[in-house]
């Protein structure tokens, strides 16, 4: 830490003042101002409470997110936002300052929330005025140059994994000759599950509803079993098996079960067992595409807990080669396409996580007196 800069307590610098909450016939869609939450801009109102621009804190809830606000605002009691005194500290100084303090690690309860006053104990190191703003012009500097980069590598994990939906969806909806069109029911078996009280070990893993991703693939955490039992023996799944989520938040999905180890599927899943002639993981990327989805939300009953029973699921209709080796040329083609998808969103998630790591290190400098060039 350089010598002119001051070690202070955050309750010396800055004062967290409480929001107030704003009646709802207050809110205006095409409001003159910002309403602030716990987590950034809530509503419109064309009343304000605070006429400055300045930080807010989520107090509750998003307990610890901080957000830079307009010049005119309305902060709910949800939140804290931030008074001092302009002629010792700058704004961008003091928003950056609270970045590097991790507040939300203050929260406490089941509705996590800040006492104010840990928050006013907390030691930070401040340097005069003109090094603050000097400090915030390499910080933007940095920033800029950060985000657009960010930018770049969002839109390049945007565009690897269109290409793969794109040929994804132009297989079902663009198919040549020599391809059928089946109702499930023709063409399927379709069973429920077993239902048993799940434990922490045991004999078999026991897949729930809870255990299938969005992308369609077995989640490796939070695992439960069964013990074995002649009653469990007929629901034991086999490898390349296919079984669906017939309710809750992954409701329609579909696993291609692949055999890690030996498990039983629980009742809230329905197993998919086609018969000779058709390549089950066929039918797994298929149920990827928009022609899947359309069926499985349009036959689907319940609004706020989606049902698609067996008898919902018969109804879908499968479009497929005739040709088994068509089939695998499909599946083959789409196996190599995800492969590189996903190696592509390896690189670029690792870039955007490598950017964020990089602006953690340069604000932890920054505030530490470390940053090259910023007070010369």
């Amino acid at each position: 830490m350089k010598n002119n800069w001051q070690t202070k307590k955050i309750g010396e610098v800055i004062k967290l003042e409480y929001g107030k909450p704003l009646p709802d016939y207050k809110r205006i869609l095409n409001g003159k101002y910002p309403v602030y939450g716990a987590n950034g801009e809530k509503d419109r109102t064309n009343e304000f409470y605070y006429d400055k621009p300045s930080i807010i804190v989520g107090r509750k809830g998003s307990a610890g997110e901080i957000n830079l606000t307009e010049r005119r605002f309305w902060p709910l009691d949800v939140t804290y936002f931030v008074t001092f005194d302009d002629k010792k500290y700058s704004l961008g100084f003091l928003y950056n300052l609270l970045l590097t303090l991790n507040l939300r690690k203050l929260a406490k309860g089941v509705k996590p929330g800040i006492n104010r006053n840990e928050v006013y104990g907390i030691s930070v190191n401040i340097p005069p005025l003109p090094d603050q703003k000097r400090i915030v012009k390499v910080l933007d500097e940095v920033f800029e140059k950060t985000t657009k980069a960010k930018e770049n590598a969002e839109k390049n994990l945007q565009n690897a994994r269109e290409i793969f939906e794109s040929y994804l969806q132009a297989v079902f909806a663009n198919h040549g000759d020599g391809w059928e069109e089946k109702k499930l029911e023709e063409i399927a078996n379709i069973e429920y599950g077993f239902t048993d009280k799940a434990k922490g070990v045991g004999k078999f893993r026991y897949i729930r509803i809870t255990d299938i991703t969005n992308r369609g693939e077995l989640v490796g955490e939070n695992k439960v079993y069964i013990d074995f039992s002649k009653d469990a023996e007929k629901f034991i799944l086999n490898d390349n098996d296919l079984v669906m989520a017939r309710t809750g938040a992954t409701f329609a999905k579909v696993l291609l079960y692949k055999n890690s180890e030996p498990s039983v599927f629980a009742s809230y899943l329905i197993r998919i067992s086609f018969n000779k002639g058709i390549l089950h993981k066929l039918y797994w990327y298929f149920s990827k595409s928009k022609e899947y989805w359309e069926q499985a939300n349009k036959l689907s009953s319940g609004s706020a807990q989606p049902q698609f029973n067996g008898n919902a699921l018969k109804e879908v209709v499968f479009k497929f080669p005739k040709s088994f080796t068509e089939q695998q040329n499909i599946v083959t083609k789409l196996d190599e396409l995800s492969a590189e998808t996903k190696k592509l969103e390896t690189i670029y998630q690792q870039k955007l996580d490598d950017l964020e790591e990089l602006k953690k290190s340069i604000l932890q400098k920054a505030f530490n007196g470390e940053l090259v060039g910023a007070c010369s």
